[in-house]
């Protein structure tokens, strides 16, 4: 991935937000204000890559389609009787958006007097697409092997067709899946507030009153109480429902985009989305809401 300057805009802004973190709040007696700073800082940085990894994608799919025209257009050429280079020249100037720069390259390769496999194979290279360079391999090979080119071309078309159609019906299909896992994971985030900030608190307490009669019930059983029964401090408690959280996120996300899209990597912006979500409103609650009650 190329560093765009966007991308630089963002880490210039992140770095500046994380500096300026450090100066003023690092030593902080409450951390909360520190991490919730630190969580926009990484947001800020992070986000512009996110964004060209989910412009890839979408320019990957605009790709796919744009081939299965092409790929419709030369099967139709060829069936007329016009050789394979020839008909790639003459739709060198037809308009294929994302894909038309990859074709007129082609083209011209071809021109040069360089064979159509050779410039066949440097085509799916540049493009770096699965479905085309798979679609390729099986052009080349018949190209080769003087089979009906033709009839090659028809299938290739058809089969990528039946690719699109098939990634385009899953998506809408389990798009309400997707949904579902957004407002479960949102849920699940409420819950660990409500845990953190309502329910512990008056086991704590009802665990303290228990110690003071000369009572332990709620001890094991809560497995926190205000006097340190067990060790662990609100502060420990926060961090343990963060990192519950962030690990929670990240899985999720990477659910979610195989899922939906097919593969781990189209998950890594749903990750971010849940983790980066997760860790400010941890932060920010516990720095706010601790500081409500305080």
């Amino acid at each position: 991935m190329r560093l765009k300057k966007l991308n630089i805009i963002g880490i210039v802004f992140g770095v500046i937000i994380l500096l300026i973190n450090v100066i003023f709040f690092l030593n902080m007696e409450d951390k909360n204000l520190f991490l919730f700073v630190l969580g926009i800082a990484v947001g800020i940085i992070t986000v512009p890559f996110i964004i060209q990894l989910a412009l890839e994608n979408k320019k990957d799919e605009e790709i796919g389609e744009r081939f299965l025209e092409f790929s419709r257009n030369l099967a139709e050429s060829v069936v007329t009787g016009t050789p394979i280079s020839k008909s790639i020249i003459n739709m060198k100037k037809k308009n294929y958006g994302l894909l038309s720069p990859y074709i007129e390259k082609l083209a011209n390769q071809i021109e040069l007097g360089i064979s159509v496999n050779r410039a066949l194979h440097n085509f799916a290279r540049d493009v770096d697409n699965p479905v085309i360079s798979r679609a390729v391999a099986l052009i080349t090979e018949a190209e080769r092997a003087g089979g009906e080119i033709d009839y090659i071309l028809e299938s290739v078309a058809k089969s990528i067709s039946e690719v699109e159609k098939l990634k385009k019906e899953r998506k809408a299909a389990i798009y309400s899946l997707v949904v579902q896992g957004y407002i479960i994971f949102f849920i699940f985030i409420g819950i660990m507030l409500v845990m953190q900030f309502k329910i512990l608190p008056l086991a704590a307490g009802a665990s303290s009153l228990s110690i003071g009669a000369g009572l332990n019930p709620l001890q094991g059983a809560a497995g926190v109480n205000a006097t340190g029964a067990t060790g662990l401090t609100p502060e420990d408690l926060a961090r343990q429902f963060l990192y519950l959280l962030l690990a929670q996120g990240l899985f999720a996300g990477l659910t979610i985009g195989k899922v939906a899209e097919g593969s781990l990597k189209a998950g890594i912006k749903h990750s971010f989305i849940l983790t980066i979500t997760a860790f400010l409103i941890s932060t920010g609650a516990n720095y706010f809401l601790s500081a409500k009650v305080a």
